[in-house]
């Protein structure tokens, strides 16, 4: 198993467009084989910053869906919109 932490932090005026994105990724990531959990959590106490949270079965699972277009496509958005922080941690 893999977890995954996405932190993204907004440049101002930002962050509504990188959110739908991250919304929009989540949803479409849901149904990819291996994903065991995908999901988006804003912060309580800044409204710049938000966080996707991933867990997949395998490195190789995780590395499929890397390489579909919607991820490309969502993680440019976001990427475009502010600054994002991977942190890939491996499960027993």
């Amino acid at each position: 198993m893999l977890r995954v932490n996405c932190f993204f932090k907004a440049n101002e005026g930002e962050y509504n467009r990188a959110l739908e994105a991250a919304i929009a990724l989540t949803a479409k990531s849901q149904s990819h084989e291996g994903c065991r959990g995908y999901d988006v959590f804003e912060s309580a106490t800044r409204g710049d910053i938000f966080s996707i949270i991933e867990t997949w079965e395998s490195q190789e699972l995780l590395d499929k869906h890397m390489a579909t277009p919607e991820f490309a496509q969502y993680v440019a958005v976001i990427q475009e919109c502010g600054t994002l922080s991977v942190e890939i941690m491996h499960k027993g």
